[in-house]
């Protein structure tokens, strides 16, 4: 190859990312939930971001999609990985405080919400601004969002396997990555 010489590589292709977010503070019920929704995006060869904190939504679906051999991104507050998930592959240390909530909903494909409190609201809110679809997994928002969820682009559903079929709904026809 000649110096100066432009050579044309290949472009991998782009991974599916699905973000997951949640409350830091989740009861069973709902970690059951998020820990089956990170095994089923793993298994489907999505890449599963969160906020990557150990503790409630986020460890639970993260667990879930690293037991099942998946990818997971956590997109974290802090400057630091002290709170760091254990299952968290990629950390992404923002020291952005709530502000990372851009990056975990501007990185998604598609974003689930289950329940949380502000933090989860605004990650939904700033999805929907930026034409992310939302699935809304057993955390009812269709009324804060009315105009979204008439549009379609914000469902609820109530299981893990629901939320799966709403992902792929929102997602272009593509095989899933093997």
């Amino acid at each position: 190859m000649n110096i100066g010489q432009k050579t044309k590589m290949a472009t991998p292709p782009t991974r599916v990312v699905i973000g997951v977010m949640g409350g830091g503070s989740a009861d069973a019920s709902q970690e059951a939930k998020a820990y089956r929704l990170g095994r089923l995006i793993a298994a489907r060869g999505w890449v599963l971001l969160n906020g990557g904190r150990s503790a409630g939504i986020m460890e639970a679906s993260a667990r879930g999609a690293s037991e099942r051999g998946g990818i997971t991104v956590g997109v974290l507050p802090d400057a630091d990985r002290r709170h760091l998930s254990p299952f968290i592959q990629i950390p992404i240390l923002t020291g952005m405080g709530s502000g990372r909530n851009y990056i975990n909903a501007l990185s998604s494909d598609v974003v689930v919400a289950c329940r949380g409190g502000a933090g989860t609201v605004s990650e939904v809110a700033l999805a929907l601004k930026h034409d992310r679809p939302v699935v809304l997994l057993d955390f009812d928002l269709t009324r804060t969002f009315p105009a979204e969820a008439e549009r379609g682009c914000l469902r609820w559903v109530a299981t893990p396997e629901d939320a799966m079929q709403a992902i792929e709904a929102f997602l272009p026809a593509a095989p899933p990555v093997t």
